[in-house]
């Protein structure tokens, strides 16, 4: 009997039709596709339990002057520093007016325009939305610059624990965020209230903000139709994203010291933390699709998986996304909240060396890359830090690691095929299971075989026209699994 290969393409496909998603991988969490086989993400360890009393919805990692590691985190009510030793101190500005933990739609009193309805009409069901409050975080030098969106001032923070962050002196009030540019130029974003506002203190004086003929202070309002959502430094200049398109900023000196350019339309970012900028450029969540600035501009990213993420989305919560760079695999991750959920507590990652995509649950709101700390550090809601990507030995929590096909056509598709052995492909022998699901013909009800621990072969026996196979492990082992290949002979027809 033949034997047929199993050549299921990286990363999940899950738009479209169930058939429409045939041969490939459609569902699955945990797991990455990497150097041509799949295998289960890093394990992670707590770092810190308890770290900070509520979701973290920021965190920034930078390194001192003295080559120490240095963490911080802000939660609605609340700025956190966190040591290398783990050790949390609370340095929220005295004055510091807090936020909202969760969004919301204000339909009480002042929750809408006046003059709007009529006198007896019952209120509707919508009002102003209220976002929940994140962070801005960025080292000016080995200081901590933070901004909150509810709060809205500029404050530094110097490194001394017994000293809370304050605010920076003769900076815009009413600000939406902020970010340092690579020329030491500390952007205030939506300043003042304006959501179209970037305003710039002098270079390298982030407490000169009045423009003078001695000093490259500044101000420019974008030509947007939307409101400035977040900024990010890249190399030589600044993105600007507003929820609408995409700008940048690149220095050219006194008097005008910095020019502006729109590089991308319909292109907005669907939450302040929805974006991360790496050496290759930028990445971001838009409301219906994702988005990367390579340089030049703004494009939209095929998405193997766009219906699945934005029909599973709480878009009331969605002000909580989060994006997080994963380095050591090349990956961008969001994590965002589902359906039914008020925190984050799925994900969708994008390899953007290999071009694929993943999904899975995971419940963590903020994170920061390798780099400055040895491992990925991400938190959940409950305020514990976690160190990622470590050996797989350590366990994925509650979750079980696995990845599961679409319809897999047998023979001509036309014929009942009978299975009898599958030939395994693992590093390790053992190491994972898998389960088999056939049916006859499409919406058709499924006959579940397995799961079948790996043998060479492994005795399977079952019969159908179209299968779906579901590879998973509850070892907390480093497994690899390639390409598995079935023994089949045709069956008749039916």
């Amino acid at each position: 009997m033949p034997l047929i290969p199993l050549q299921i393409p990286p990363g999940v496909y899950r738009n479209g039709t169930d058939f429409e998603a045939s041969n490939r991988w459609t569902d699955a969490n945990l797991v990455r596709w990497h150097n041509g086989s799949m295998r289960p993400v890093g394990g992670w360890s707590t770092r810190v339990s308890s770290a900070y009393a509520a979701a973290p919805r920021a965190m920034h990692a930078w390194s001192d002057n003295t080559a120490g590691s240095n963490l911080a985190a802000g939660t609605y009510e609340k700025l956190y520093y966190t040591n290398v030793s783990g050790t949390t101190y609370d340095i929220t500005p005295v004055g510091f007016t807090a936020g909202s933990e969760d969004a919301s739609v204000n339909t009480a009193y002042g929750g809408n325009y006046y003059g709007t309805g009529f006198y007896g009409v019952s209120r509707p069901n919508s009002g102003v939305f209220q976002e929940a409050t994140t962070w801005s975080l960025d080292n000016w030098g080995e200081y901590l610059v933070a901004c909150s969106t509810d709060d809205g001032d500029l404050y530094e923070w110097q490194l001394d624990t017994g000293t809370p962050a304050a605010a920076i002196s003769n900076a815009p009030t009413g600000c939406k965020g902020l970010v340092v540019t690579e020329e030491r130029f500390l952007f205030a974003l939506a300043a003042g209230g304006n959501p179209r506002k970037v305003q710039w203190c002098d270079r390298e004086d982030n407490t000169t903000w009045t423009p003078d003929a001695t000093n490259e202070a500044g101000d420019f309002e974008l030509q947007t139709s939307g409101q400035i959502m977040c900024g990010l430094r890249m190399r030589g200049r600044t993105l600007i994203i507003t929820n609408n398109d995409a700008h940048i900023a690149t220095y050219s000196g006194p008097p005008y010291v910095y020019g502006f350019e729109r590089v991308g339309t319909a292109c907005g970012v669907i939450a302040r933390k929805a974006a991360v900028a790496i050496d290759q450029g930028a990445f971001w969540m838009g409301a219906q699709g994702f988005f990367a600035f390579d340089g030049s501009v703004a494009k939209e990213i095929k998405c193997d998986v766009t219906d699945y993420i934005f029909c599973d989305i709480n878009l009331n919560q969605i002000s909580k996304a989060y994006a997080v760079h994963n380095s050591k695999f090349g990956e961008i991750w969001w994590f965002y909240p589902s359906q039914n959920s008020l925190e984050n507590d799925r994900y969708v990652a994008y390899d953007y060396l290999e071009g694929h995509w993943e999904v899975g649950q995971i419940d963590r709101t903020a994170g920061v890359d390798n780099g400055i700390f040895s491992d990925p550090i991400w938190a959940d809601a409950s305020g514990n830090l976690y160190d990622h990507e470590l050996n797989a030995s350590l366990g994925h929590g509650a979750y079980t690691p696995f990845a599961e096909t679409g319809p897999i056509s047998l023979g001509n598709g036309d014929s009942v095929m009978k299975v009898n052995n599958l030939i395994p492909d693992e590093r390790n022998q053992g190491d994972v299971e898998v389960t088999f699901k056939t049916r006859f013909h499409p919406n058709d009800t499924e006959r579940t075989y397995g799961p079948y621990s790996m043998s060479n072969p492994t005795s399977v026996r079952f019969t159908g026209r179209q299968i779906r196979m579901r590879v998973e492990s509850a070892k907390n082992v480093c497994w690899r699994a390639g390409i598995m290949r079935i023994e089949a002979s045709p069956g008749g027809r039916r």
